[in-house]
């Protein structure tokens, strides 16, 4: 996977998107990626790879500074159109380049991203360094089961699933390992068909001076 590939694997996929990601057990999953999680009047909220919006219908958005980027301007615009009278600012943006300053936003929100774009570590990397000290990134996403390796059957259809966009074997661990001393992982939990997809919350460590 690349950028110039995800742009254009993801410009054919925005007509669609919905009828398989914003339904059914999906659906469901985006719902229960926020029924535990709270909400302060006023904080700033970033999600990272928004798409089509699909997560946005769950939070309070009139209550929140809610800023939502995706690299793709074809799901970016679909975003747009959903939630045209609410007060979100949109921006077209790669999520493994973040143009943003350090600790800008409380709550982060990753969406199916960590196992779309090229360098997972990054992306991550980046979310981290823009979350404010104390504050929390929400993941949901597609990741290879812990501690065992892929099926061959997964091995074997793993080039052509990256070939459409996303990659099936991608360990979280191995992914946070780099940044285990800048957060908490607090939850990772079983989220959707299986333990295929999860929900992980992580907690951004406080620095003390």
């Amino acid at each position: 996977m690349n950028n110039s590939w995800n742009r254009l694997i993801y410009k054919l996929w925005s007509p669609f998107y919905d009828q398989f990601f914003n339904s059914g057990a999906f659906l469901q999953a985006r719902k229960n990626l926020f029924a535990e999680e709270t909400f302060e009047k006023g904080q700033n909220i970033l999600f990272v790879g928004v798409g089509t919006g699909a997560d946005l219908a769950w939070i309070p958005r009139k209550d929140l500074n809610v800023t939502a980027i995706d690299f793709s301007p074809e799901m970016l615009h679909k975003a747009k159109e959903k939630f045209k009278n609410d007060p979100i600012t949109f921006k077209e943006m790669d999520a493994q380049d973040l143009q943003f300053a350090d600790e800008s936003f409380d709550i982060v929100v990753g969406s199916l991203i960590l196992s779309v774009v090229p360098d997972a570590k990054k992306a991550l990397e980046e979310m981290i360094r823009v979350t404010k000290g104390g504050g929390r990134i929400l993941i949901f996403d597609k990741f290879a089961p812990k501690d065992m390796d892929l099926s061959f059957g997964k091995k074997l259809i793993r080039p052509l699933v990256s070939f459409l966009g996303t990659d099936i074997g991608l360990h979280f661990d191995e992914t946070l390992n780099p940044y285990r001393s800048m957060v908490n992982l607090q939850l990772d939990k079983p989220i959707m068909f299986g333990d295929m997809y999860r929900k992980i919350r992580l907690v951004k460590v406080l620095e003390i001076n």
